[in-house]
């Protein structure tokens, strides 16, 4: 019932309306809506990150929701991490099934945090679980996490900043469409450098 009622309300009407209500606590409500993100899955992103670029600016709404999101996916995956020893997480971790599964996480685990990050919907919370129990390094998943949700970010704040004009000129979201891409090459190269360093 709460999830429902949590995706009724989420609607970019409702949700600008409580960043205006709020403006004056500063980027505060737009960073605690996108960290928020981590803990309650139902949270739509993009309609979060689209009205932090309309109510707070292109560049400003683009911080704020990156600072959000990142700080979201690194506390949840530092929690999970500190009680990934816990003997009911080791009992779960010893299953064929679940091993076969940390086996693949550990060996793409930066290609797979950064490529579903870029996401602007999509399972968040299993992937920084994920990570967590495989015993991801630190570093690499915060690289993998701060890269990959920049680049979904910096998209949807790109059209949400300026909703009408895509809606009148649909064929420039190609240039989004190329920018994705492009960040797509650039993490399969970046998993290399990684994958060789690890070696």
């Amino acid at each position: 019932m709460l999830n429902l009622y949590l995706l009724s309300y989420m609607t970019a009407e409702n949700l600008n309306e409580w960043l205006e209500r709020f403006r004056a606590l500063g980027p505060l409500p737009g960073i605690f809506l996108t960290f928020m993100k981590s803990f309650v899955p139902p949270l739509p992103t993009a309609v979060i990150v689209g009205v932090n670029a309309a109510v707070y600016g292109l560049w400003l709404g683009f911080l704020y929701s990156w600072i959000g999101l990142v700080a979201g996916c690194m506390t949840t995956f530092l929690i999970v991490r500190a009680i990934a020893s816990h003997s009911y997480f080791q009992r779960w971790a010893e299953r064929p099934k679940v091993q076969k599964s940390m086996r693949w996480v550990r060996r793409n685990a930066f290609s797979f945090v950064f490529i579903l990050s870029m996401m602007p919907v999509g399972p968040f919370a299993i992937v920084n679980t994920a990570a967590a129990v495989a015993r991801m390094p630190k570093l690499p998943f915060f690289l993998a996490i701060a890269g990959g949700k920049a680049i979904m970010v910096l998209a949807v704040s790109y059209v949400g900043h300026d909703l009408s004009r895509f809606a009148e000129r649909p064929y420039e979201l190609l240039y989004v469409a190329g920018f994705l891409a492009f960040s797509f090459w650039v993490s399969r190269r970046a998993e290399a450098y990684f994958t060789r360093e690890s070696e």
